[in-house]
């Protein structure tokens, strides 16, 4: 008869079969599930009214000016997608070197985010915090004359677009840059607005 020790070797511990056999089994122990709850809609929205413009390097993916983003919004809600995601494109002529375009309150996004909120208020509006759509270098912040980023002016000026897409209603705002230290200054910008 073999030893107890030798069992417990040729025993494998883990028996996944058991697990596998019935269907409420599978489904309990299965490592993910996607739901509708989890997603967030992308979009890029454009100034202007009655456009959409292919997006050629994504295709089936348009860019759409407010007008066309809010039937969309409503099939996201029809679906059980919660929130919808802004990325804004901004015209040529509105960019400059500091981005300033981003602190505009009758901008691009705060118009896009106020229309969403008014006509589906229960959507979750999700912004991106960045300046590279409004800079005319295309950079994500602030540069100097050799072209580096300069990244305690950037982080200002994202802390004020935060607070600027804010108060238009959104109800999470999504730094993407890359500057150290913008999450604190852009939470001390809001909770001094009394956004928390």
């Amino acid at each position: 008869m073999a030893s107890d020790e030798h069992f417990f070797q040729d025993y494998p511990s883990v028996r996944m079969r058991r697990l596998r056999r019935d269907d409420f089994s599978r489904r309990l122990v299965r490592e993910h599930v996607l739901h509708a709850d989890d997603l967030i809609y992308p979009v890029f929205v454009l100034d202007g009214a009655a456009q959409t413009q292919a997006v050629p390097s994504m295709p089936g993916v348009e860019r759409m000016t407010v007008d066309r983003l809010l039937p969309v919004a409503e099939d996201c809600l029809k679906l059980g997608i919660p929130v919808i995601a802004l990325f804004p494109v901004i015209e040529p002529s509105l960019k400059t070197p500091d981005g300033r375009a981003a602190l505009d309150p009758a901008g691009l996004v705060p118009r896009a985010v106020a229309a969403l909120k008014q006509r589906f208020p229960e959507l979750g509006v999700l912004t991106d915090v960045a300046l590279d759509p409004y800079t005319s270098h295309g950079q994500d912040g602030v540069i100097d004359e050799n072209g580096y980023v300069l990244n305690d002016p950037t982080v200002e000026i994202l802390a004020r677009q935060a607070l600027v897409q804010a108060e238009a209603g959104v109800d999470i705002v999504a730094p993407s840059d890359m500057m150290d230290g913008r999450i604190g200054a852009i939470r001390r910008e809001l909770e001094s607005a009394g956004r928390i």
